[in-house]
């Protein structure tokens, strides 16, 4: 009888707890309120807080731990960046996240991580100039985050080349908001386009990667608006991320995940953004203060922040309802996700596929600096191959933005492959030298993929040079950089040549020269290094930049002149560092004590502060103004071939709700090409004073045939002439008169025409 009361009353419990759990919301689009109702407060503060960073192999004490609980449930996607916390009992899944900008990047050290497709650079993405073809190239991302199980791809990175030694440079896309606004819309395109979603990143004025977690940055209201956030807003205008990322530096005393005039005020209320703010990882410093600012998310996570977020909801120094807030944007992320849709993701993605729009987009990105009849070589020619990266391509960045590659193609290759011969013992000598090199370097590790190190160039005897210049028809050398995460570059033997790298260039250059040969550079760099000084030796120079993993082909396809080169620089070459605007007060300096503790070993950094004393004159905003000379300007770019532009037609000489400028593009040279048609907007300056121009648009021509012609109009609205009055907290478009520059580059002026705007006008 006994047993027979303990089984029924078993049973009775079992119905009981049944019923509840069938009474409890499970999560859908209906009833997000009622699931934010039915979570605990311990649940709602699980699902604002990351669940820690688990990298399989990092060694103790590198990053802050994890709650141990979390430690125990394995991750459903290993080595990738971070995740949220799961409430089963509601039906509300984890979701997984991921970097980054240059393909989808795994973290595993103790295992083989997935091969994955390793994109070219940001920057020369964005020297394409070509937003169709970079969504195809955000595609990538998103169709191979989505079949391995990843919800959401921490890119893209989006913020200003204020200065060439930027250690991050590489993955951001220009010196100027326009251009990175409408590049950085394109790749959202192409991610979200897959159902994942992208995470506009670093907001922002993160432009520095020295003491860069406690940076604080000074900048006038002006600067910060016309510069720093504008190509965030035309990003969150044209496009709409899922996430947007927070920065680690402050901006005027206060950091940017705590900002609420920032990220409530400027993101969310004056540009419309509806989705979710997370934090970069281990930012800022106040969790309750960033909740209040409407950071939603901190990732990836920390125990003490859970426990801060509980304390002050219950002591009253976080209202309920903002925590509320930002778990409805938490569980709105959720429903939009490949996870809770159930995708059965393959872990399988089409990298053959892949590989082909990658090289398609490396080719399509490299700039001609300069051609002295040299280029495109006839594939009969005999080269002489000189470089550690010729053999060895650097094709991206490091940290966070570098990439697992299934294989990479060098310069070597991509040559052999079109139907080049190499002269074989340079070929050997590099091949050997770099293989006893390569078997010196540490293992990989957290630490040599945020701090790598570099091959020493290989010494090239001049024997050796003088006979390639017997027995090639041409000299090619590459230098290379490697630039990333977590420290900036130097002047000396970075943006400047090494002694060594001078010399062989001086080498060879009379060597080849002496015997009517000539010598062509390759740049296979993140970011601009010096030319003036050296240009004068070479007969021609391609920037490569970091092409990605298809590099070699595509700067093969360059130099047979199987594609026409079309890219544009999308950052001033300044002639000297100290030519810059900004070289003055980079990277910035200590404002507290040096003895205050690092984050970690892997990334120290130090209260410090930088001054943007060149205000709004960034870039060829300065170069432009204050005509002081580049080695080459921005948009500046080679071809194969010649365009000729059409006069300028208006829709009208006065200025009234927008404008339409029409011109036709003509190829007149022998060569299928491309050409970039880029406009420029002179505006009054009598009330505010203003760079001498700006880029107001932009337009790539299909491939144009010789002979063949294409019309392109640009229309122009109020927003694209109005500049920040801070002094009325106002965007205003000044009286007067507007003049239109058409060209192939920010110098290169083809045609002009002029309208009048006949009051002040106040945009918003």
């Amino acid at each position: 009888m006994k047993k027979t009361l303990l089984l029924i009353s078993f049973t009775c419990l079992s119905v009981i707890a049944s019923a509840q759990q069938k009474a409890l919301p499970q999560l859908n689009k209906n009833n997000i309120k009622q699931v934010i109702k039915a979570l605990t407060l311990d649940e709602k503060v699980k699902l604002v807080i990351g669940m820690g960073m688990n990298v399989p192999g990092m060694p103790p004490g590198i990053l802050p731990p994890a709650d141990p609980e979390d430690d125990k449930i394995e991750p459903k996607v290993p080595g990738t960046s971070g995740r949220t916390h799961a409430i089963e009992r509601l039906g509300i899944p984890s979701l997984v996240l991921n970097d980054g900008p240059a393909g989808v990047h795994f973290l595993n050290y103790k295992s083989t991580p997935p091969k994955t497709t390793a994109i070219p650079i940001g920057t020369l993405l964005a020297c394409t100039w070509n937003p169709e073809l970079v969504r195809k190239v955000g595609g990538i991302i998103g169709s191979e985050a989505k079949e391995f199980g990843i919800d959401i791809m921490l890119a893209p990175a989006s913020n200003i080349q204020r200065n060439p030694l930027g250690g991050r440079n590489f993955e951001y896309y220009s010196e100027d908001p326009f251009l990175s606004g409408n590049i950085a819309a394109a790749v959202i395109n192409g991610i979200q386009d897959y159902g994942i979603g992208a995470s506009l990143k670093h907001f922002a004025a993160n432009n520095t990667e020295t003491n860069r977690m406690k940076l604080n940055t000074l900048v006038s209201e002006r600067a910060l608006r016309e510069i720093y956030l504008k190509n965030f807003e035309i990003t969150i205008k044209k496009t709409s991320p899922w996430t947007v990322m927070s920065s680690y530096n402050l901006i005027n005393g206060t950091y940017t995940s705590e900002s609420k005039d920032l990220i409530s005020k400027i993101l969310r209320k004056e540009w419309g953004f509806k989705g979710l703010v997370m934090s970069d990882w281990f930012a800022g410093k106040n969790v309750v203060n960033s909740l209040k600012a409407g950071n939603d998310l901190q990732m990836p996570g920390r125990p003490d922040q859970t426990q801060a977020l509980i304390a002050a909801v219950k002591n009253g120094t976080l209202p309920l309802a903002t925590l509320d807030l930002s778990v409805e944007r938490v569980l709105n992320l959720v429903l939009k996700s490949s996870t809770f849709s159930k995708y059965k993701y393959s872990n399988n993605p089409n990298l053959k596929e892949h590989a082909v729009i990658s090289r398609k987009a490396a080719s399509e990105g490299m700039v001609l600096l300069k051609n002295n009849n040299t280029l495109p070589l006839s594939k009969s020619v005999t080269v002489a191959l000189f470089g550690n990266a010729s053999y060895d391509i650097i094709a991206g960045g490091s940290g966070s933005g570098d990439v697992v590659k299934d294989y990479t193609i060098s310069l070597d290759n991509g040559l052999v492959n079109s139907g080049f011969k190499l002269i074989e013992n340079i070929n050997s000598s590099y091949q050997n030298y770099l293989k006893i090199e390569k078997s010196k370097l540490p293992p990989t590790s957290l630490e040599t993929v945020f701090n790598p190190t570099t091959i020493k160039e290989m010494s090239v005897e001049k024997e050796l040079i003088l006979q390639a210049a017997d027995n090639a028809d041409v000299a090619i050398i590459t230098i290379a950089r490697l630039s990333g995460e977590s420290k900036d570059r130097k002047v000396e033997n970075d943006f400047n040549l090494t002694e060594a790298e001078k010399q062989t260039l001086q080498a060879l250059s009379e060597s080849f020269h002496a015997k009517n040969k000539k010598v062509i550079v390759v740049i296979n760099a993140g970011g601009v290094i010096e030319t003036a000084s050296w240009s004068p030796w070479v007969d021609a120079i391609l920037m490569a930049w970091q092409p990605g993993m298809e590099g070699g082909t595509a700067m093969a396809d360059i130099l047979d002149g199987t594609v026409n080169p079309s890219g544009k620089l999308t950052a001033s070459f300044q002639i000297n560092y100290s030519d810059d605007s900004s070289a003055k007060n980079f990277p910035g300096k200590l404002s507290g004590i040096k003895d205050d503790a690092p984050l970690d070993p892997v990334m120290p950094t130090y209260p410090s502060e930088i001054s943007y004393e060149e205000d709004i004159y960034v870039g060829y905003r300065y170069f432009n103004t204050k005509k002081v000379k580049t080695a080459y300007e921005f948009g500046f770019g080679l071809s194969y071939t010649q365009f000729e532009y059409s006069a300028i037609k208006l829709s009208s000489t006065e200025f009234k709700d927008k404008i339409t400028a029409t011109i036709t593009i003509k190829n007149s040279g022998k060569t299928a090409g491309k050409e970039v048609v880029q406009l420029y907007l002179s505006a009054p300056s009598e009330k505010l004073k203003k760079p001498s121009e700006e880029l107001k648009g932009f337009a790539k021509t299909k491939l144009l045939q010789a002979g063949e012609s294409q019309t392109i109009s640009f229309t122009l609205t109020p927003a694209e002439l109005a500049s920040f009055d801070s002094s009325l907290s106002s965007w205003i478009a000044e009286a007067g008169k507007y003049s239109i520059r058409i060209g192939t580059s920010s110098l290169d002026i083809k045609q002009t025409k002029e309208f009048n705007l006949s009051k002040d006008l106040i945009v918003k």
